[in-house]
């Protein structure tokens, strides 16, 4: 049992499952009726919250990071937060995209400006200061790639050990960031699915903080965060809807809780409607959801898609993620992985944000939402960039269609190929 103090304004944890609630750290991860399947909700003193926080105090912090809702987040006071500045990251208003969609308007939240270069950094920074209040030494995940290198990153910020999982097939990018931060690394030959499971046993066995998605309750706390910075960057207004790629179902279910905390507080009126976006590889809950079936007896999948950061067979948050969905009549929207590659250039020649395949899923959801008519002109749509594109440039050379031209440094070469290049532009004429 964990007998870790906690943050006075945290009264408790209740089970996603059966509805069984435990006091913090009287379990350490899951409700332990349920294997590993019980999943548990941190539960608030939203009292307590509003005396210490509010739009108004807010207004005059002039911390520029995720920390500036501390009063918010599950962590003790005294408990210091890894060095590298996480979170407040740009909310960019796009009419040029917003047009060419079919609205009026339209937001980028760009969180591939965090500092490994993925939304992750906001759940991983978190663990480690968990991790420090267990009073653990090393620290674990099995991740795609970002979770992994949010975790290795921030790891490396406070001077902690990890021991990593990540599939074979993962991008050597996202690989090599690891290794730079200096993380023990494992390539597993199988799916995330299977490197999860292979984590959780190894976490079990040699006594590890585990971050993993959808098994410890911090992590939508961390992520929760981007719900709070686009109300605040909107000054409080909510949005209509905001899009975000899923995979194992945490970042949406963070924002939901998010949202659902400023209501509670009174900051905000309403909650956005969620729209979550699968690929047609690795679309789990968009069938469940489309069948209304009970996401835990829902059989896995098998996954596969060019978008490595949303791929999983088994989502690891999948009741969660499918009630964010419901409690805010939005929507799961299946796209292909053709898609998704169209839509990083098309929103990086349109905002200058370059994101890697699931992070540019959110746009290719917007049009599938336009075109199924479940979003109108008038509707305020935020797309949620989870991820950097130099994560994948494979991908993203892919989804450009060309490798560049290779010329000979000579006005000479350089005239040939200009004159091919116009004279195939005109034949596509």
């Amino acid at each position: 049992m964990n007998t870790t103090p906690r943050p006075d304004h945290v009264t408790g944890m209740r089970c996603t499952l059966c509805g069984k609630t435990y006091l913090p750290g009287e379990v350490d991860y899951v409700c332990p009726d349920h294997g590993n399947e019980g999943i548990l909700d941190i539960e608030y003193d939203y009292d307590a919250i509003g005396r210490r926080i509010s739009p108004h105090s807010l207004a005059r912090d002039k911390t520029c990071s995720q920390w500036r809702y501390r009063p918010l987040l599950p962590v003790l006071p005294e408990t210091p937060a890894p060095s590298a500045v996480v979170g407040w990251t740009p909310l960019y208003e796009n009419p040029r995209l917003a047009a060419a969609v079919g609205l009026d308007t339209l937001f980028i939240k760009d969180d591939s400006r965090q500092p490994t270069g993925s939304l992750k950094d906001r759940a991983s920074a978190l663990a480690v200061m968990k991790a420090r209040e267990a009073g653990a030494d090393m620290i674990t995940t099995a991740s795609t790639g970002n979770a992994a290198a949010a975790l290795a990153g921030m790891c490396a910020a406070d001077g902690m050990r990890c021991t990593i999982f990540v599939p074979r097939s993962a991008p050597r990018a996202k690989v090599a960031q690891l290794l730079a931060y200096g993380a023990r690394v494992f390539l597993v030959d199988g799916s995330y699915d299977d490197a999860f499971e292979l984590c959780l046993a190894a976490a079990a066995e040699y006594g590890w903080y585990n971050r993993n998605t959808g098994f410890n309750p911090y992590m939508a706390e961390g992520k929760k965060t981007a719900a709070y910075e686009i109300c605040e960057q909107l000054d409080w207004q909510c949005p209509d809807a905001v899009f975000v790629g899923v995979g194992d179902g945490c970042i949406i279910s963070g924002l939901h809780k998010g949202f659902l905390d400023m209501y509670r507080l009174g900051w905000i009126d309403r909650l956005p409607r969620l729209m979550g976006v699968q690929a047609e590889g690795s679309d789990f809950l968009y069938r469940c959801w489309e069948a209304g079936a009970d996401p835990v007896s829902f059989p896995a999948i098998r996954a596969h898609t060019v978008a490595d950061s949303i791929s999983a067979g088994l989502p690891r948050d999948r009741k969660k993620a499918l009630k964010g969905v419901a409690d805010t009549d939005g929507a799961f929207l299946r796209v292909a992985d053709q898609a998704i590659l169209s839509a990083i250039p098309e929103l990086a020649r349109a905002t200058g944000v370059f994101a890697e395949p699931a992070g540019a899923s959110p746009l290719a959801g917007l049009h599938a939402a336009m075109a199924q008519g479940l979003v109108r002109r008038d509707t305020t749509c935020v797309l949620l960039v989870t991820g950097s594109g130099l994560k994948d440039v494979d991908a993203t050379i892919k989804a450009c269609g060309a490798e560049p031209p290779i010329i000979s440094p000579t006005m000479g070469a350089l005239r040939d190929v200009l004159g091919k290049i116009e004279r195939n532009q005109n034949h596509k004429r």
